[in-house]
């Protein structure tokens, strides 16, 4: 059996992201911290890791591209998933609800709800972990926000469902894994460079796509660790650095760029993935 490690509790949004890619009889590993995902891959703890590197509304995700630069793990694919929000309570908990716990993060993306009902918002560690936390220890009149799969796995009853105050709210998670995905029909590349601080640098670098006709999806620079006032730049494209012209563009980036890392190319998402049977075609991002 396949077993994949995410970062958070049993129920998070990556094990959705999981379940939704390898399908619902996948062994799931949790991990405290991003980094644990890369060593439990690495030492063959899991087959594959699961992480998030992009949300619609919050942007990249930083560590997880810095750990992607700093470990020699290839992207193997990506997955889209629509972050809906629900409000869970313990079963049978018949007061009004007052409290509503949860990770800042998914507190702020339902500020709206939250202020029009009246429920203060406590922060805590994690989605999942709220959720794991009220059905060990009830507690009246208190709620939390997390998935429904968070619901499911932990006896909760679901009060309220899509909550959140920004329904075009998407997370896009990178599989990694040891060896190169194979070469698909429609595929996407992700790498990262470093370019000389001298005028046109990047523009050399991003003409060799543009001359090829080859679409650069994504650019984004990033601070590169340990060395201050230099950056770094992640590019995703859309191909396989097999395809003849992605490769050629590829060979004279090689010779433009202070230096180059090619973190893999892997099938690209069709679409965003809502739940385990259904999905939004041709979403793009």
């Amino acid at each position: 059996m396949t077993t994949v490690a995410f970062q958070g509790e049993h129920g998070a949004y990556s094990e959705e992201a999981v379940r939704n890619h390898f399908g619902a009889d996948v062994e799931t590993l949790p991990c405290e911290a991003f980094e644990h995902i890369f060593a439990a891959v690495e030492q063959g703890r899991a087959d594959y890791g699961v992480l998030p590197v992009e949300n619609s509304t919050a942007g990249s995700i930083n560590k997880s591209y810095d750990l992607l630069l700093d470990h020699d793990l290839k992207v193997n694919g990506e997955i889209l998933v629509r972050v809906r929000h629900c409000l869970l309570r313990v079963a049978g908990d018949d007061d009004a609800i007052r409290e509503v716990r949860s990770h800042p993060q998914a507190l702020a993306q339902c500020e709206r709800y939250l202020n029009r009902h009246g429920y203060k918002a406590v922060p805590w560690y994690d989605t999942a972990g709220s959720a794991k936390d009220l059905a060990a220890s009830p507690a009246p009149g208190v709620a939390v926000i997390a998935s429904a799969l968070a619901g499911s796995t932990y006896g909760l009853e679901t009060v309220d469902a899509g909550i959140e105050d920004l329904h075009n709210n998407f997370t896009r998670f990178f599989v990694i894994g040891k060896e190169d995905a194979p070469h698909g029909e429609r595929s996407k590349t992700s790498l990262v460079f470093g370019v000389t601080n001298t005028p046109g640098s990047l523009l050399a670098v991003l003409r060799e796509f543009a001359e090829r006709g080859i679409n650069v999806s994504k650019l984004e620079s990033r601070p590169r660790r340990g060395r201050p006032w230099q950056y770094v730049f992640y590019l995703d494209f859309d191909g396989h650095w097999l395809d003849p012209k992605a490769g050629e563009a590829i060979m004279r980036v090689l010779g433009q760029a202070a230096f180059v890392k090619l973190l893999g190319s892997y099938p690209a998402a069709n679409g965003v993935l809502e739940d385990e049977t259904a999905q939004i075609a041709s979403l793009q991002i």
